[in-house]
């Protein structure tokens, strides 16, 4: 049997991909790597402005970029997304739904809008997703890849306060095993990542949020959290990028169904 050569493993060239909140922290570590491996990109973030810079600044060699602002959570916004797509690349060959929210809130203090509005971010825009683009994945006929960033809150909790946007990622993380069972027949593999304490804009921004948390505080919270990291540090978004490459590759050839925990070993204590 004749072995193809890591750089055609790797090769990405002549795919089209979506990935949703694509603009900062996780998303546009993942955006870029995808780029670089030959992929064209679309970006597709709420903030608009920031979809446009990240576009702007992927790599270019070979490759086209494209950014779209799009708010996940609406059926209409996600079918422009997908159609736009294919528009602008003439194909949909990979989605990753990483788009996102987790905004901290006891259950006793959560409203009823809080908890939908993370549902419908985090959960209901990865079915709308999926459902439009495997649709043009499977017209296409060449098969796909579905990428789900999960948490490492969908295996077990890390704090009180995201019990909303732990509902929404364990939800993540099932119907990721049951689509991954339908579209197998397809040739679309449906996959996940779970990340750990990433740094990036967004959590930076949750861990500065309350004005009554001095900076003595926020430093002894920052230091407890390291300390349940084995590896002593927050992983960067780049971390997530290459696990989200080799599962978009032919190097996750044989995988469906996976869900791979990138998180410094937080989940071993």
């Amino acid at each position: 049997m004749a072995v193809a050569s890591i750089n055609d493993i790797m090769n990405l060239d002549g795919k089209a991909a979506i990935v949703t909140g694509g603009a900062k922290g996780i998303g546009l570590g993942i955006a870029y790597r995808l780029a670089e491996a030959g992929a064209s990109v679309l970006i597709a973030d709420i903030d608009g402005e920031a979809a446009a810079q990240a576009a702007a600044d992927m790599p270019t060699s070979g490759t086209k970029s494209a950014h779209l602002k799009v708010d996940v959570a609406d059926e209409a916004n996600v079918v422009h997304m997908v159609d736009y797509c294919q528009h602008e690349f003439g194909s949909v060959d990979i989605l990753v739904n990483n788009a996102g929210i987790y905004p901290p809130a006891p259950v006793a203090q959560m409203t009823e809008e809080q908890f939908e509005r993370v549902m419908h971010v985090n959960l209901r825009s990865v079915f709308l997703a999926t459902k439009y683009a495997s649709e043009a994945m499977k017209k296409g006929g060449k098969g796909g890849r579905i990428i789900n960033i999960t948490s490492i809150d969908a295996i077990h909790p890390s704090m009180i306060g995201l019990a909303h946007y732990d509902a929404s990622k364990h939800g993540v993380w099932g119907f990721t095993q049951n689509v991954a069972l339908e579209l197998a027949e397809h040739n679309i593999w449906v996959n996940a990542v779970a990340p750990g304490g990433i740094a990036t804009p967004g959590t930076q921004a949750m861990q500065t949020a309350s004005p009554q948390q001095d900076a003595e505080a926020l430093g002894r919270q920052t230091e407890a959290f390291l300390s349940k990291i084995p590896m002593r540090r927050m992983g960067e978004a780049d971390e997530i990028g290459k696990v989200v490459l080799f599962l978009a590759s032919d190097m996750a050839s044989y995988m469906t169904g996976a869900h791979i925990v990138v998180d410094g070993g937080s989940l071993l204590g």
